[in-house]
């Protein structure tokens, strides 16, 4: 993304503008997994175009393959904590963060509301998509995919089409 410059506002002087043609909506991806983005600028980027927020996770393959060398295709990795590396290398692959650790780092790096932090990864992903009626919703006719979080935000359990399909350890007993 290119900076933002006084006679050229680039992505900033989108989010903000009130030019917009009536009905058509903006959205933009913002990775908050705690390295690729500055928890400065997901303040920005939230306080200037809420609604059009989308969490992304820039996750690679290896999330949930623990720390260590791991084969990705044709490319070893190595992970440490909640970062991929090219093997070898301290060239970045990828982050391994799952969605409820970016929603989490987004919580407290912007100061919002839970309702918005969770909007940015459910209800606006969906109306990019075009899909609010059936995702990214609880509403009655929708495809009831959903997660259940504990006060923390972690995930406890996933449901497709209301059949529940993973449960935490923790939450089984």
């Amino acid at each position: 993304m290119l900076p933002f410059h006084h006679r050229d506002p680039g992505i900033v002087g989108l989010l903000t503008s009130d030019r917009l043609p009536p009905g058509r909506h903006i959205f933009y991806g913002m990775i908050s997994d705690g390295m690729h983005t500055n928890p400065a600028a997901l303040r920005i980027a939230h306080r200037a175009h809420p609604q059009g927020l989308v969490l992304v996770t820039d996750a690679v393959p290896a999330l949930g393959l623990g720390n260590g060398r791991h084969t990705l295709g044709q490319q070893e990795v190595e992970v440490d904590g909640l970062t991929a590396y090219v093997a070898g290398t301290k060239t970045l692959s990828g982050s391994i963060a799952p969605m409820d650790v970016c929603i989490r780092h987004f919580l407290q790096a912007t100061g919002c509301s839970i309702e918005s932090a969770l909007e940015a990864a459910s209800l606006h992903p969906a109306q990019l998509l075009g899909l609010e009626k059936r995702k990214g919703t609880l509403d009655f006719g929708a495809d009831a995919d959903f997660v259940v979080l504990d006060d923390s935000l972690h995930v406890r359990a996933t449901y497709i089409s209301g059949e529940l399909v993973w449960q935490a350890d923790e939450a089984k007993q």
